[in-house]
């Protein structure tokens, strides 16, 4: 599974992740594209964008895009906070389909 994380997700995350090629934003050197753009970007490279934006899903259409997106609602993004929904961000990805929102709450 090739996964993005967004700006806004702790990188160091993706060490949570090393089974799959995971990359961030800004490793992609994509910081400050918009959303919509963003989405587009990704949407060439990577199977899944990770974000705890709670707006994304209002904001944009995933199903217009062969992306997947999961949205994980925390308090903050600390990776303090994050970290403990790995599990359920795992099982996401395992069952996870283009096109697919999934909020993890």
């Amino acid at each position: 599974m090739r996964l993005l994380l967004d700006e806004c997700v702790p990188r160091v995350l993706c060490a949570d992740f090393a089974e799959h090629f995971c990359r961030t934003v800004s490793q992609m050197r994509w910081r400050g594209v918009a959303n919509g753009a963003l989405l587009a970007k990704a949407a060439e490279e990577f199977d899944v964008f990770l974000t705890v934006d709670k707006n994304l899903r209002h904001q944009q259409n995933v199903r217009k895009l062969p992306i997947a997106v999961i949205v994980v609602e925390v308090s903050n993004n600390d990776y303090d906070v994050v970290r403990p929904f790995v599990p359920h961000i795992r099982e996401a990805l395992a069952r996870i389909q283009p096109r697919e929102l999934i909020v993890i709450r």
